[in-house]
């Protein structure tokens, strides 16, 4: 461990500020490029000791939990705070731009769709009972420290609204001083927590439905995929088609994120006849496609297929969906069985989809839609389809989780 006085250059992938000194790269959080900063340096890790020289790119924090001076802690939800809105959404996109280039890609990168505050509909709270109240907030980076909050300026009112209701449901479930998570998501007819990591007692089940069914606002509480107590069944709606997910299933974080992709998806998909939607999930993109086009939905969880299914049974005005559950990594859809489509989306979790871009670029698909969430295995799976004949015709980086390095993009690609 030393002290040094650098001067930051430039922003890492994570968000961290980096400096070149002696003994190479220093990553240091809450640091801007053209600062001069003092650090306490451990090998390639740098804790702010004082700011020296500020950049001019330097704003105050919205929230009292973030930075090394945060309350309880330095809350591990945002890493950019400090950071003026013309550098972070030039730092997104410039996350999205250097993956691409990484792999010989350059093509037009389209500007930051920006996220809001109030915006996020769906958060990860960790909870843990002590000695003297429960604990519930975000784990501090690298860290098992739980920062308890008090607000949440990035998450939508709704939620942050019932902090106070969601740290009674967590108290009535915790049996113990071990840790758990609480998946919060916001729905049309109330608040979805979705419990992991806990067991509960007979005694503790009976308590946790008293106190949901004395909150107001509460849609459902379940634990480890099963349902404890369901006062009225969760709803989202997908362009006018309403799902109720599965305890604990994928959604896209924020709506206005997820109608922006929805938007681009749709336009590049068209007049499409017929579809396959891969990676479905509870259908963001195939109930909306359905208004126009018949959908094949492949996905491997078989609770999120029965929810497409279901909100597709009962709606009307659709083209025909079918399902398929598959595991698309260990046996992706085959370029025969590709060759009835005129368009493919997906959007696979952060490993990407290679497997399937392989058999994609060997098929005769016209239009394909990429969706991701990590630039780095997007820019991989593009690559496989531009060496294969596909061009790409928009890439646009989409910032769904507001003030960290964490970015979205959608890519269009034609044969």
């Amino acid at each position: 461990m030393s002290t040094e006085t650098v001067k930051i250059s430039r922003l890492g992938a994570q968000g961290d500020g980096v400096a070149q000194t002696e003994t190479g790269h220093v990553y240091a959080a809450f640091t801007l490029p053209g600062e001069t900063v003092t650090l306490a340096v451990d090998r390639t890790h740098g804790t702010l000791m004082s700011l020296k020289e500020a950049s001019p790119q330097r704003v105050e924090p919205k929230c009292r939990h973030f930075g090394p001076e945060g309350v309880n802690g330095t809350c591990g939800g945002c890493t950019l705070q400090h950071a003026s809105d013309e550098l972070y959404h030039a730092f997104k996109r410039s996350l999205v731009i250097d993956a691409l280039k990484s792999k010989g890609l350059t093509p037009e990168v389209g500007p930051l769709i920006i996220a809001r505050p109030g915006e996020r509909r769906r958060v990860v709270f960790t909870a843990r009972r002590t000695e003297k109240e429960l604990l519930l907030g975000y784990n501090q980076a690298e860290s098992h420290h739980i920062v308890a909050i008090s607000e949440c300026p990035i998450t939508s009112p709704g939620i942050v609204s019932r902090l106070a209701t969601i740290r009674r449901i967590a108290a009535a479930m915790a049996s113990s001083a071990e840790p758990f998570r609480i998946t919060v998501l916001e729905t049309e007819t109330g608040l979805d927590l979705a419990a992991e990591g806990i067991k509960l007692s007979d005694k503790q089940r009976r308590t946790t439905v008293e106190t949901v069914l004395g909150e107001r606002g509460i849609a459902r509480v379940s634990l480890n995929g099963e349902i404890i107590v369901e006062p009225v069944k969760p709803a989202i709606g997908f362009g006018g088609v309403t799902v109720s997910p599965p305890p604990g299933s994928f959604t896209q974080a924020t709506r206005e994120a997820e109608e922006a992709m929805a938007e681009r998806v749709l336009g590049h998909v068209g007049k499409s006849k017929r579809v396959a939607d891969l990676f479905s999930g509870i259908g963001t993109f195939a109930l909306r496609i359905a208004r126009t086009a018949r959908v094949h939905a492949v996905e491997s969880e078989d609770k999120a297929l029965k929810a497409l299914d279901f909100a597709a049974r009962k709606t009307q005005g659709l083209k025909p969906i079918t399902i398929e559950k598959r595991d698309l990594f260990r046996r992706p859809m085959m370029v025969q069985e590709l060759k009835v489509f005129d368009a493919v989306v997906f959007d696979p979790p952060r490993a990407g989809a290679e497997a399937q871009c392989h058999e994609l670029a060997r098929s005769s698909v016209k239009k394909i839609a990429a969706v991701s969430c990590n630039p780095v295995t997007l820019a991989r799976d593009l690559s496989i389809l531009v060496a294969a004949g596909y061009r790409i015709t928009s890439v646009t980086p989409i910032d769904q989780f507001l003030w960290s390095a964490h970015v979205e993009a959608v890519a269009t690609l034609e044969k």
